[in-house]
């Protein structure tokens, strides 16, 4: 072929190639395997089973990580986020709109460590209890970010936090000006934000979604069932561009006559590495194929029209059909519930249930997903 490649007994058509791995795109070199990278190096899932012990080592993550969401997997406990941009005291619940941002002295999670992070068993936080399971996702940012919007001309408000252009993700801080019922912020990605996950830290307020299959008109709530919503106070009807992102004055953003504080988690698309996107069901068990581009590490779906979310993964799913599940909007322990049947496969995952929490003929669901490996050097599981 035009590359070298092939045998042939005819001369294949001007560019056409042979169908091989060593003719597929390779990744950005952060997680191509043949440069020295991995996904592996900015996103990991860790298990471990609580001891009740003091400043507990949590290792095996690989790196540093910014964005810390955990969960017990045999008990009912809320699902934990911490970031290193607000800093290791100061944990959001996922699955509450009845809390604000805590900041008590001791929550239990002591620090974010070089190769995971450190925890201690502390009565009412429940995050290393004693023969409870648990699993952490983990990712890295690792770059300081700062935008003084005054001096560079770059949105209408401050943003700083911390980011990773490399792998499309930052998380973002800011404060919002109590005279504007709109704001606008930097992200620090450099390319279009195709999901967004915005808390407000000091009310009980629901989580707000953003995704770019739902459009700049419609948003969810991360922490409940409900069906995506048509409303100009998500994001003022407003896309983000690579540089910024726009919040409304609702649903979350009650920005208005009120100066609090927010942080948000942005995402790009990453060829080899992430994916932000939707599909449609089909009813069947021989569901879907939803293409990636890479075997996916972690998977979060929802259907928009309301149903509760789903969260799989390779570690507590180390084998298809992957039938284990949580549900990021509920403190419900891990169950192996066969309506969110799947696969992940090595360019994307499919659907195995006909349910209509995952699967619902003509029904649509958004997704984000991560890598374990780039298609380029991916095998079956």
């Amino acid at each position: 072929d035009g590359n070298g490649i092939g045998d042939f007994y005819y001369a294949p058509p001007s560019g056409f190639l042979a169908v091989c791995t060593s003719n597929l795109p390779a990744p950005v070199a952060a997680i191509d395997p043949a440069q020295g990278g991995s996904p592996q190096d900015y996103f990991n899932t860790v298990l471990w089973t609580g001891n009740d012990a003091d400043d507990r080592s949590i290792s095996g993550v690989g790196f540093q990580p910014d964005w810390v969401w955990l969960k017990a997997r045999n008990h009912t406990y809320n699902h934990y986020v911490l970031d290193s941009v607000r800093g290791d005291d100061a944990i959001l619940f996922p699955n509450l709109d009845s809390n604000a941002e805590d900041t008590t002295d001791d929550t239990g999670f002591d620090s974010f460590d070089s190769d995971g992070f450190t925890i201690s068993q502390v009565n009412g936080w429940e995050i290393n209890d004693n023969a409870k399971t648990y699993v952490a996702w983990n990712w890295k940012a690792g770059t300081a970010f700062s935008n003084d919007a005054s001096a560079t001309g770059v949105g209408s408000i401050d943003s700083s936090g911390s980011v990773n252009t490399d792998v499309g993700f930052s998380i973002i801080k800011w404060t919002a000006v109590a005279s504007s019922a709109t704001q606008t912020m930097a992200h620090g990605l450099g390319a279009v934000p195709k999901m967004i996950i915005m808390k407000n830290r000091e009310r009980a307020v629901d989580w707000a979604v953003y995704h770019e299959s739902l459009g700049n008109t419609h948003g969810m709530s991360l922490n409940t069932n409900a069906a995506s919503s048509d409303d100009s106070g998500w994001w003022n009807d407003t896309t983000p561009t690579s540089a910024v992102f726009t919040t409304g004055n609702g649903n979350g953003f009650r920005t208005g006559g009120v100066a609090e504080d927010y942080i948000a988690y942005c995402f790009a698309n990453v060829d080899g590495y992430s994916k932000f996107g939707s599909y449609e069901g089909n009813g069947n068990a021989d569901g879907p194929m939803v293409y990636t581009g890479f075997r996916p590490a972690f998977v979060i779906l929802v259907k928009t029209a309301g149903e509760n979310w789903h969260m799989k993964d390779n570690k507590t799913s180390p084998f298809n059909v992957m039938r284990q599940v949580l549900d990021p909007n509920r403190n419900g322990a891990e169950v192996a519930d066969a309506n969110t049947d799947l696969d992940f496969v090595s360019n994307g995952f499919k659907m195995r249930a006909s349910h209509a929490t995952q699967n619902g003929d003509g029904s649509t669901y958004i997704y984000m997903a991560f890598a374990e490996q780039p298609f380029k050097y991916a095998n079956a599981r």
